[in-house]
């Protein structure tokens, strides 16, 4: 009988073989890589490779595989053992997930998510609280109230860098300044601050010069209704190391940043979108690449 030759992976060192697994991304690494040989399964299983967690749904099947990927952003955080720094949630999440998360991520610094629309200011207050650790929050098209931001500030003591970006809404020239005051009066260490698309006016941001002295940076594009003549404006532009005015093209801002024209955030959802539209009805199991299925345990894990 001839000796079976293991397969030249196998054979890579340890350091190598993490660095290709990383690139594959959590959710091949939870659904298929770690089902190769055992020495990728130990490897994919390691908190060390789940310190960094990213996660995005952009298939065609959009709402389809909103609670298939919840299932698997769940399994990384317990691949992570306590270990996950910084965390990164695209077009997914809810109260739900956010509250998993907070449990068995003591050591979060980073948390950034985009249009998780069912994220609501109440789950994300409920979260920050488990999050003391916590250095940068940026935030896309996020339900968010002012006592949301007074509950991050006064949990987040350490926060040093804050994005909130409001673009959708319906009056792009109506004027609140709630926002800009919950974030000087409770984010008093913060080093950078992004608000698009806000409504403040000149009376919130005098309150953020005010109350963030430690700020470096603060981008004000599509700020509408700040208006940068006069004193508020020269300290504006004197006091900050990098500034971005409110008229500051915004292509290079990453998210969309078209500016829609209808309902906000401060309305909970776009109008055209009720709750219950944004829940998907399709219970069916999504399939990767390798066209493995979701296991029973994934369906007990927030269970």
């Amino acid at each position: 009988m001839e000796n079976s030759i293991a397969p030249p992976w196998v054979e890579l060192p340890p350091d190598i073989t993490s660095s290709i697994l990383q690139k594959v991304g959590p959710i091949e690494m939870l659904k298929s890589a770690d089902k190769v040989c055992s020495t990728w399964r130990r490897l994919c299983h390691e908190p060390a490779m789940w310190r960094v967690v990213k996660m995005q749904n952009a298939g065609a099947d959009f709402w389809d595989r909103e609670d298939d990927l919840e299932k698997i952003c769940g399994r990384a955080v317990e691949c992570s053992n306590g270990e996950l720094v910084d965390l990164s949630l695209e077009y997914f999440g809810s109260d739900k997930l956010l509250s998993y998360i907070a449990e068995r991520s003591p050591q979060l610094k980073h948390l950034r998510l985009v249009c998780s629309y069912n994220v609501s200011a109440e789950g994300l207050s409920a979260a920050v609280k488990k999050f003391p650790l916590l250095e940068e929050l940026h935030l896309f098209y996020i339900a968010i109230t002012k006592e949301a931001i007074e509950t991050i500030g006064s949990s987040c003591r350490g926060l040093k860098s804050f994005k909130l970006n409001n673009q959708i809404c319906r009056h792009p020239y109506s004027e609140r300044d709630e926002e800009a005051k919950a974030i000087a009066q409770n984010m008093p260490e913060l080093h950078h601050l992004q608000l698009l698309g806000n409504k403040m006016t000149n009376g919130g941001l005098e309150a953020i010069l005010n109350g963030c002295p430690q700020l470096e940076s603060l981008d004000l594009r599509r700020c509408l209704t700040v208006n940068l003549l006069g004193e508020v404006g020269k300290r504006y532009f004197r006091q900050f190391k990098s500034l971005r005015p409110p008229q500051d093209p915004a292509e290079d801002y990453g998210p969309d940043t078209e500016m829609h024209d209808y309902g906000s955030f401060d309305e909970d959802y776009p109008s055209e979108f009720s709750d219950i539209d944004l829940i998907s009805d399709d219970d069916d199991d999504y399939e990767l690449s390798d066209g493995s299925n979701y296991s029973d345990d994934d369906e007990m894990l927030f269970e």
